[in-house]
């Protein structure tokens, strides 16, 4: 066994570890539509996906007053828990996740999820006690601030270059990047590949299992 090159390892949530990319578009776009707004395409509502919610939904419907904010926020709810119980974990998560605990690697998440919506989903996904830690955007600044990751490193004594970041947006590696730590990209998620690259990962992965293989030979 090759020795760890990063004692902590911080995953984005949806996108990344939980197959919830249609889903949250798809809420994105009806919350749009029931407030009355033009509805962002596909690769729009897409592109917001890990930033805090709000922020999202106003970067996704620009057209949208301040005011209906909440009702759009709500609406967004409404729709995604409709869908909750029919998302997965992405196929090879649990293995994934069980070999690098093995290996003595801490793990965390850092979302753009509330901390409400990570617990019901850690809930569903039977998850609870996997992670060391987390952080979710209603509790500390959102992505692509550095402070989920600058808070995990002090919580647990870590310095930047021994924090892997993984994610599947340009949000999640700018983060990594703000906060001086490495990242990894998967291109199953929100963000195209090209995109991803843009942020200078140190790898990006297809698939998950293309993500294992290269955490085992590189974490």
């Amino acid at each position: 066994m090759t020795a760890r090159k990063f004692d902590l390892i911080a995953f984005d949530w949806d996108g990344t570890l939980f197959d919830s990319t249609v889903a949250i578009a798809r809420s994105i776009q009806l919350a749009v539509a029931d407030v009355g707004g033009t509805v962002p395409s596909d690769e729009q509502a897409s592109y917001v996906i890990g930033m805090a919610l709000l922020p999202a939904l106003a970067h996704a419907a620009p057209d949208v007053p301040k005011e209906k904010y909440n009702d759009l926020a709500n609406r967004y709810r409404y729709h995604y828990l409709k869908q909750q119980a029919l998302i997965t974990l992405f196929e090879g998560v649990l293995p994934l996740l069980e070999g690098l605990r093995e290996r003595g690697h801490l793990l965390t998440v850092a979302t753009g999820k509330s901390r409400r919506g990570l617990n019901e989903a850690l809930q569903h996904a039977d998850l609870r006690g996997m992670f060391d830690g987390s952080r979710t955007a209603d509790e500390t600044a959102g992505k692509p601030h550095p402070l989920m990751l600058q808070e995990l490193m002090a919580e647990f004594g870590v310095e930047p270059e021994r924090l892997l970041m993984i994610g599947d947006t340009t949000h999640d590696l700018q983060m990594a990047r703000n906060a001086g730590c490495a990242s990894v990209g998967v291109a199953y998620g929100a963000h195209a590949a090209a995109d991803l690259q843009s942020c200078a990962p140190l790898y990006v992965a297809r698939d998950v299992a293309q993500l294992q293989q290269w955490l085992g030979a590189n974490a």
